[in-house]
């Protein structure tokens, strides 16, 4: 019975995670040469609520989800597929995914998942997350203009690059994003620009957070070089069926920040 009451509380805290933590995707870098391999994470954490910050909760159950790579000229490449497991135990870790890009240009890494959990009340989760790689024919003659980085994906909630999040990026340079809900304009929701091995203080922390105007934007300049979470969250209680009481909604864009930028040395 003990047993029996032991697994069944990790099974309860487990489905709570999916719920309650977000998902985001990295790449190992934002700047690769054509035919070199980049490598890609799908992650589960509790940054962007009550606690924000970088660390890895547990792993997802890929159940229902999925992950693309988007090439400059839209063709899509799923890397469920591709997926090795970097845990020891089935809740530990993250997936990751071994990619290799051709054509040069923009790349877009794309994840999403819609599904029902319960953490005390079934509630459907639908997420999002996406990062952006640059390909280059040569690291030291980076072109600037990358075209696609805007691009929206149709994801429910999406939190879409108004700026080139690669090239150029670096320190004083703007992480620019706008937030659309079903393809038009989120005002009035908080934006986290989460750095790595930062934790957000509680409340509106006004170091990293900002509210996005009447156009859906929001913007972060970022000091230093770091590996950025934009995350931003939105609940629509008015939204439910006969197998859930509300939708929850998140979605998260990684953005790596060199302490130089690569294209012209800032």
């Amino acid at each position: 019975m003990k047993t029996f009451l032991l697994s069944l509380l990790a099974l309860c805290l487990s489905v709570a995670s999916a719920a309650a933590h977000d998902t985001w995707v990295e790449s190992n870098t934002n700047l690769i040469r054509a035919r070199d391999a980049v490598y890609i994470n799908l992650k589960l954490g509790n940054h962007g609520n009550h606690h924000r910050d970088f660390k890895i909760a547990s792993k997802i159950d890929l159940e229902g989800c999925k992950l693309e790579v988007i090439d400059p000229t839209a063709k899509v490449y799923d890397l469920i597929s591709e997926l090795t497991d970097t845990g020891y135990a089935p809740k530990e870790g993250y997936w990751r995914g071994k990619f290799v890009p051709v054509k040069p240009g923009l790349y877009t890494v794309s994840h999403s998942l819609d599904k029902i959990v319960n953490h005390g009340k079934p509630v459907r989760a639908i997420k999002s997350a996406k990062t952006c790689f640059v390909v280059s024919a040569r690291l030291d003659q980076v072109p600037l203009e990358n075209p696609g980085f805007d691009r929206a994906l149709g994801h429910p909630l999406e939190l879409i690059p108004v700026v080139n999040p690669v090239t150029p990026m670096g320190p004083g340079k703007p992480i620019e994003v706008r937030v659309d809900f079903k393809g038009k304009p989120l005002a009035d929701v908080v934006v986290s620009f989460v750095p790595q091995g930062e934790t957000l203080q509680e409340g509106f922390d006004e170091r990293f957070e900002r509210k996005t105007d009447a156009a859906g934007r929001a913007s972060f300049t970022p000091k230093t070089g770091n590996q950025y979470l934009a995350v931003v969250h939105h609940l629509a209680k008015d939204e439910s069926a006969a197998d859930y009481q509300e939708t929850a909604y998140a979605a998260t864009l990684t953005v790596f920040v060199p302490e130089i930028c690569p294209c012209c040395g800032d």
